[in-house]
């Protein structure tokens, strides 16, 4: 019997259950309304806002939201294609390289849409691939540490800041566990681009007794509550987030360089209904729905036609070129190559420990 109970958790392990669908009936009370599949890795209740736009202005579909993490998005899209069957009629996901790779590989289909010529350039993969979102790294930090002197508001500041502070940080700056965060890996690969220095920096933290975590809201908690005194490359959206719920946290944009991550959309090959998939990524696009992003889900929006100042339109006016987002092309998918990404890990690691 023992034995069998670990089989069975062995097999639990191996093969966790997926979370139950969401499903949103039609508005106009249709039982046989046709139904939008949406696989996702945006927590369902920040989604809601969005879905209940899009049903009002289409009150004759219903909604399944399928919640998943990314990289079962990618391989559940590839697997059900793959089997001769049909997948869901829009994904979206903040693993920007596995969506490209979806695109790349064929298994999503171009959508023309209304907005698509005015999207920007970076934002669009041949009409196939969307950046939706318009997400920055930031540094955050805890308010009351830094009475009476400035936050770091570069790397050459940051990097002179735990220099000069030592023990007095130690064990108190938190960033992405590069290993374990998809995001985390995406900024320091770009970090490594775009900062000459960054190994300094890196080794910095490590002497700093840096803390690790897969998640933002585990750095956001500890630098809410001065745990922690800084946050380093941090989401934007997460951050913004909580610095509107909780007063002791706040953002810098880093001067040298901000990188921006997106979350794409895509319409799959193998969609049982593309037209309905394309409605939805249509209504994303929109003006609407941009405003909806912004404004509820507190996501910064990438269309053009969207104002207010959790918008890129405002970001890119006032900050320029120190704004650099990733593009959406097949660049992305350099680090899916296991070498170079094992490469950077390993390096990560050993700079890290290096005193």
């Amino acid at each position: 019997m023992r034995l069998v109970l670990i089989l069975l958790a062995i097999l639990a392990a191996a093969f966790p259950a997926l979370a139950e669908p969401t499903f949103f009936a039609a508005r106009d009370g249709n039982a046989d309304a046709p139904v939008l599949v949406v696989y996702s890795s945006l927590d369902e209740p920040l989604a809601r806002p969005m879905i209940r736009g899009f049903q009002e202005a289409n009150p004759d579909v219903a909604v399944r939201y399928d919640e998943m993490l990314t990289g079962e998005l990618h391989d559940r899209i590839v697997r059900e294609t793959d089997a001769g069957g049909k997948t869901a009629d829009f994904a979206f996901s903040s693993a920007m390289d596995l969506q490209v790779k979806l695109s790349n590989d064929g298994y999503a289909q171009r959508s023309d849409l209304p907005m698509s010529d005015r999207w920007p350039g970076w934002a669009n993969w041949r009409n196939t691939a969307y950046a939706l979102t318009f997400e920055p790294a930031v540094f955050v930090y805890h308010k009351p540490s830094f009475k009476g002197r400035k936050p770091p508001a570069s790397r050459a500041e940051f990097l002179a800041y735990l220099k000069e502070q030592g023990e007095k940080v130690y064990g108190r700056i938190g960033t992405y566990d590069i290993e374990r965060s998809g995001v985390g890996f995406l900024f320091m690969a770009r970090d490594q681009e775009q900062f000459g220095d960054i190994w300094t920096v890196i080794q910095a933290m490590g002497a700093a007794g840096v803390k690790l975590y897969s998640t933002s809201s585990a750095i956001l908690e500890r630098v809410a509550d001065g745990r922690f005194v800084l946050g380093y490359n941090i989401l934007g959206s997460y951050a913004a987030d909580w610095a509107s719920r909780h007063p002791d946290v706040g953002i810098v944009l880093p001067k040298d360089y901000t990188v921006v991550m997106s979350r794409i959309g895509l319409v799959p090959q193998a969609a049982a209904s593309p037209e309905l998939g394309r409605r939805y990524l249509s209504f994303f696009m929109s003006k609407e729905g941009q405003e909806i992003l912004s404004r509820e889900l507190q996501i910064a929006a990438v269309s053009p036609e969207v104002s207010g100042s959790n918008t890129a339109r405002t970001m890119s006016a006032l900050l320029g070129a120190q704004l650099k987002p990733v593009p959406v092309s097949p660049g992305l998918m350099v680090y899916l190559d296991q070498v170079k990404r094992a490469r950077l890990i390993a390096r990560w690691n050993e700079v890290l420990r290096t005193q």
